[in-house]
C-alpha cells in the first residue's frame, strides 16, 4: 500500500489550497519549502516548485528522494485547449508540447527525454490507473509557455491528441519515470488558452485551485 507521497504545485495558491487543515509540520530542502500533511493513513509532503518544467522536475526530484515517497503527484491548474466537458480532471495521459524538432515544414514531437531524430513520437507518460476516480479523464500538454494564442491551442490539441494544457506535468511525469516512481495528476480549469488567459487564470486561480484540491484529497484517501 502507498502511504508516502510527494505532492508537487507550480503555484503556492494550489499547494495551500491542499488540505490545510491536516498540517503536522514543515521542512525546508535547498529552497523548497515543504508542508507535512498527514490524510488517512498517508502521509503528504507538499511543496510549491515554482512554474515551469525545471522548477517542477527539480523539486519531485529532489522531494521524491529526501522523503522516501512511493507516489508522485500533481494538483492545480492548467488551460483548456479542448473541447472535453467538465472543469476538473484526472490526468492520465502527459505528453510535452515543446519538447521535438525544428524541420523546415514545422515542428515534430517528441515524447520528452527521447532522441528528436527521424519519425515524431507522440507517446505519452501514462499515469498510474485510479479505478476509485469518478474525474474525466484528459491528455494534458505542457510546456514552458502560458498559452494565450487560440490558434496555438487548437494546433496542439490537434497534433498532440491534448484537451489541457500547463507547465509542469510533463516534466514531473518524465522525472517519475527516471526514478521508477508511479505519478498522478488532477487540474482544474482557470482558462481557455487564448487572449483572455492571463485575467481569467488570474480570476479563477483560488477557486480551481481549492478544486483540484478537494478531488485530490479524496483521491489520496481511497488509494
Amino acid at each position: 500500500m502507498i502511504t508516502r507521497i510527494a505532492l508537487i504545485t507550480g503555484v503556492q495558491e494550489e499547494a495551500d489550497a491542499f488540505a490545510p487543515d491536516a498540517t503536522t509540520g514543515h521542512s525546508t530542502h535547498a529552497g523548497f519549502n515543504v508542508r507535512h500533511v498527514s490524510l488517512g493513513r498517508r502521509t503528504v509532503v507538499v511543496t510549491c516548485s515554482g512554474v515551469g518544467k525545471v522548477n517542477a522536475a527539480t523539486a519531485a526530484t529532489l522531494i521524491a528522494h529526501l522523503h522516501d515517497t512511493q507516489l508522485l503527484m500533481i494538483i492545480g491548474t492548467a488551460g483548456k485547449i479542448g473541447d472535453h466537458s467538465g472543469d476538473c480532471f484526472y490526468i492520465h495521459e502527459a505528453v510535452q508540447n515543446d519538447y521535438g524538432a525544428r524541420r523546415p515544414h514545422g515542428f515534430a514531437h517528441y515524447r520528452g527525454g527521447s532522441w528528436p531524430i527521424g519519425p515524431a513520437d507522440t507517446t505519452p507518460f501514462r499515469a498510474m490507473e485510479a479505478p476509485h476516480c469518478d474525474l474525466p479523464r484528459a491528455r494534458i500538454a505542457t510546456g514552458d509557455a502560458f498559452i494565450e494564442c487560440p490558434a496555438h491551442a487548437r494546433d496542439m490539441a490537434a497534433q498532440l491528441g491534448a484537451t489541457l494544457v500547463d507547465m509542469e506535468t510533463a516534466a514531473v511525469a518524465q522525472a517519475a519515470e527516471r526514478l521508477g516512481l508511479p505519478w498522478m495528476a488532477i487540474k482544474a480549469t482557470t482558462d481557455d488558452a487564448n487572449g483572455e488567459s492571463a485575467g481569467d487564470f488570474s480570476a479563477n486561480l483560488a477557486r480551481a485551485a481549492r478544486r483540484a484540491a478537494e478531488a485530490a484529497e479524496t483521491l489520496i484517501i481511497e488509494v
